[in-house]
């Protein structure tokens, strides 16, 4: 399927646990530099780096992708977006994903994916799920989970174990249930650019402050979200000095094979 997406990139420079990070360097090149290379692998119209700070606009220069300076007071990436949508003038139905600064090895094919969902899809905001092959994993707060309806539209998202197998954990939770199929969420979203408009006007919802999930905010409005399976393993980003040092050895591998 062939489809026009754009891809935003939402960075900034502050960040708690690894200030600078977009421009942490990874084999010889800003983290945010490797980001940008994804989006445009995966066949985006546009990259769009969506910042409020000169140094990472200085840093995507040259590579392809255009710079969108935005406010500094914006709650979550995905207000950045709204910005973006509005100086950009996307018209409402255009797709976009919004790929996180932090994410330099998110596999192509699942950047096509969540365009892909979403244009195949009357939904007005889609992502994507895996399968959850572990039962630490399941009972992790840091995991979160979602089940979803027939049609792929999510049904919940909660970091709670979710479907809970009554029967099989009265019995035993050591182990994942036979016949149990439990879904993690991959934070990769796509938007058509006029939802956006319309989430940065939602109140906060109950749910998503009680769970501490923006998404959720969505679905107690009353919208859509449609969740397709993600093509291939998205691997985790980067928020620690280790973090750093894993993904730069795998980019390694990558130029090397």
């Amino acid at each position: 399927m062939t489809i026009a997406f754009s891809v935003a990139i939402p960075a900034r420079f502050g960040a708690s646990r690894l200030p600078g990070k977009p421009l942490r360097l990874l084999n010889g090149r800003p983290m945010i530099a490797h980001v940008v290379d994804r989006a445009l692998a995966a066949g985006a119209a546009e990259v769009v780096v969506a910042t409020d700070d000169a140094r990472i606009a200085a840093a995507v220069q040259g590579s392809g992708a255009i710079v969108c300076m935005t406010r500094a007071e914006h709650p979550s990436g995905t207000d950045r977006l709204a910005e973006v949508a509005q100086q950009l003038r996307w018209p409402d139905q255009h797709i976009v994903v919004n790929l996180q600064g932090d994410e330099p090895l998110a596999p192509v094919s699942g950047i096509r994916a969540v365009a892909e969902t979403l244009a195949t899809s009357t939904a007005p905001m889609a992502t994507l799920a895996t399968p959850v092959l572990d039962v630490d994993e399941l009972f992790s707060p840091n995991c979160v989970k979602l089940v979803r309806a027939t049609n792929g539209d999510a049904l919940y998202f909660s970091r709670a174990p979710m479907p809970w197998a009554r029967d099989a954990f009265a019995v035993e939770r050591a182990r994942l249930p036979v016949g149990v199929v439990f879904l993690r969420h991959i934070g990769i979203y796509g938007y058509r650019a006029g939802f956006l408009r319309r989430y940065v006007a939602m109140p906060t919802g109950v749910l998503e402050r009680i769970e501490s999930l923006e998404q959720l905010r969505v679905l107690e409005a009353g919208e859509r979200i449609a969740v397709a399976l993600a093509p291939e393993a998205f691997p985790a980003g980067v928020d620690t000095e280790a973090d750093l040092a894993r993904v730069e050895a795998l980019l390694r591998q990558e130029k090397e094979h």
